[in-house]
């Protein structure tokens, strides 16, 4: 082996370990106020119980973010092709009366709750919890569902949903 090569390998070694020290301490400068507007989503997945079938979700999604850490939420979801129960707007739909709160790290990471109201017969509404990055300055969310309580359940189903935001607004090109 000729001297350089190792001198080389050496040096691509020091790269790449600092690039993957470089991500861990990145700071981007996001805040909660990156997370700020009405955002689209399409949301996909599916619930996996225990001991039972695999029950798809599939749906869409408005959530306004308030810019300091709370957010409400309209929305269309299907389960295993049938609309899910609850309080909807009598015009358009969609379920209403969704709320929680979001928190932006300054690496642009994330995490959500969201709390939905009880749907007809039960007491208390399901719970979601989300993980989540923001690209394009804020204006591109992609969450991952970290934890589901079913309505009326202190008890997670094990899950496997994801969804995909984009900021509405028009561009000033149209």
């Amino acid at each position: 082996m000729k001297p350089y090569i190792p001198a080389i390998l050496l040096v691509l070694a020091c790269a790449v370990s600092e690039g993957a020290r470089a991500q861990s301490g990145d700071n981007d400068g996001c805040t909660n106020a990156s997370l700020f507007g009405d955002y689209a989503f399409r949301v996909d997945g599916q619930l996996l119980p225990p001991g039972a079938p695999p029950i798809t979700r599939e749906g869409v999604a408005m959530t306004h973010f308030d810019g300091v850490g709370n957010l409400t939420q309209v929305d269309f979801v299907m389960s295993s092709g049938a609309p899910l129960a609850g309080p909807a707007d009598p015009v358009t739909g969609f379920h209403i009366h969704e709320q929680g709160s979001y928190k932006v790290h300054r690496d642009c990471t994330g995490s959500a709750e969201i709390h939905f109201p009880p749907p007809p017969g039960a007491t208390l509404g399901a719970e979601i919890d989300l993980m989540f990055v923001l690209g394009d300055h804020g204006r591109i969310i992609h969450t991952i569902v970290s934890r589901v309580l079913q309505p009326g359940s202190g008890i997670p189903v094990p899950v496997s949903i994801h969804s995909d935001g984009v900021k509405m607004g028009f561009s000033e090109s149209w």
